[in-house]
């Protein structure tokens, strides 16, 4: 979907390509996100990226699930496959910028594949709360050493 990985490195296509430029353009939709370390992998995307000044009404987490009070940092992961992404989440929440998110790269990789309608991500997406910097440290190791993870273990 989004490109491959070669001698240890990722090579992206216009799709993995569009989701780079979607997932750096999230700040400019929502000013109260910081993005930190990020990768888009040949199907999926790792993502680190702080809500700042988040008002108590909003958590992070699945909207289907009570709503976690938020520190300082959120790891989220995308996985490629099909369904439509979940309405009704609260406004400037983590839902909400997921959503937005796989909106548009959905929209502008159907407009260079010519697939309308087609999905391009699964209907929900992994999250974590990162508490530390201890926390914060691991987890962008993790983003970073996810290419070299993909040859080693052939996908993660």
């Amino acid at each position: 979907m989004f490109g491959s990985v070669v001698g240890g490195k990722v090579r992206l296509n216009a799709g993995g390509r569009t989701a780079v430029n979607c997932w750096l353009e999230i700040a400019t939709h929502f000013p109260n996100v910081t993005l930190d370390e990020f990768i888009v992998m040949p199907n999926h995307l790792h993502g680190i990226l702080a809500i700042n000044g988040i008002r108590s009404a909003i958590g992070v987490g699945a909207q289907h699930a009570a709503p976690l009070p938020l520190t300082r940092h959120t790891s989220v992961g995308h996985h490629a496959s099909r369904g439509p992404a979940r309405a009704g989440v609260a406004p400037g929440s983590l839902g909400a910028i997921v959503r937005s998110f796989k909106s548009a790269t959905t929209k502008r990789i159907n407009e260079i594949r010519q697939t309308p309608g087609e999905a391009v991500w699964q209907r929900n997406y992994y999250d974590r709360i990162i508490r530390n910097d201890g926390e914060l440290e691991r987890a962008r190791g993790y983003v970073r050493l996810n290419p070299v993870r993909w040859i080693a273990g052939g996908g993660s």
